[in-house]
C-alpha cells in the first residue's frame, strides 16, 4: 500500500490535481500496481480525505476564546498547556519509534495539532503492528499533501532521507 501512496504523492504532488478514486484506480492499475494494494490505498486515501475535511470544517474560530466551543460545534483551540495522551491501542499499534517521531514533530512545532490528529488517525488505519517509522513518514507526507501544504525543507529532508547509512556523532 505504501508504494502506491508514494506513487500518488510523486505524481500528483498537488493534491487538487489527483483524479477521483475510480480514475486514480485505473491509472494505478496501468502503472502496474497490484489490485489489492490499489484497493487498500484507495480506501486509506478516502479516509484521509474525510479526516482532512473534518478538521477543516470544524477548525476552531480563532476570534473566540480558546475555551469556548467553535461556532461549528467542532474542535476547540489547543491550549499551550495541553498534553496529548496516547491510548494503549495507539501505543501498541504505533510502537515507540513512531510515537517518538510524532512527539518530536509535535514538540518542534512542525506538525499542527489538528494535523497530528489526522496523522494518528491514518496511522491507526495503516497495516503493521507496530507501524514502521518509514511508513509513518509517508503518512506524514500524505497528511501535508491532503492539506495542500508543503512541509518545511528540514522536515521534508527528514521525511525523505534514507537514514540507513547515517552515522551518529
Amino acid at each position: 500500500m505504501f508504494e502506491v501512496l508514494v506513487y500518488v504523492y510523486e505524481n500528483y504532488w498537488q493534491g487538487a490535481a489527483c483524479p477521483e478514486s475510480d480514475r486514480l484506480g485505473r491509472k494505478l492499475m496501468a502503472a502496474g500496481f497490484d489490485a489489492d494494494e490499489i484497493q487498500q490505498a484507495l480506501i486509506w486515501l478516502e479516509g484521509l480525505s474525510v479526516a482532512a475535511r473534518g478538521t477543516q470544517l470544524s477548525a476552531p474560530d480563532i476570534s473566540s476564546e480558546p475555551t469556548a466551543p467553535s461556532r461549528s460545534g467542532g474542535l476547540q483551540a489547543q491550549s499551550s498547556n495541553s498534553l496529548r495522551v496516547y491510548s494503549v491501542a495507539e501505543q501498541t499499534h504505533l510502537g515507540p519509534q513512531s510515537l517518538g517521531f510524532v512527539s518530536f514533530l509535535d514538540n518542534a512545532g512542525m506538525l499542527a495539532p489538528h494535523m497530528r490528529e489526522v496523522v494518528l488517525d491514518r496511522a491507526m488505519a495503516a497495516p503493521g503492528d507496530p507501524v514502521a517509522l518509514d511508513d509513518l513518514k509517508i503518512i506524514v507526507l500524505m497528511v501535508f499533501w491532503s492539506f495542500g501544504k508543503e512541509p518545511d525543507a528540514l522536515l521534508l529532508d527528514e521525511l525523505c532521507e534514507d537514514t540507513e547509512g547515517r552515522l551518529a556523532h
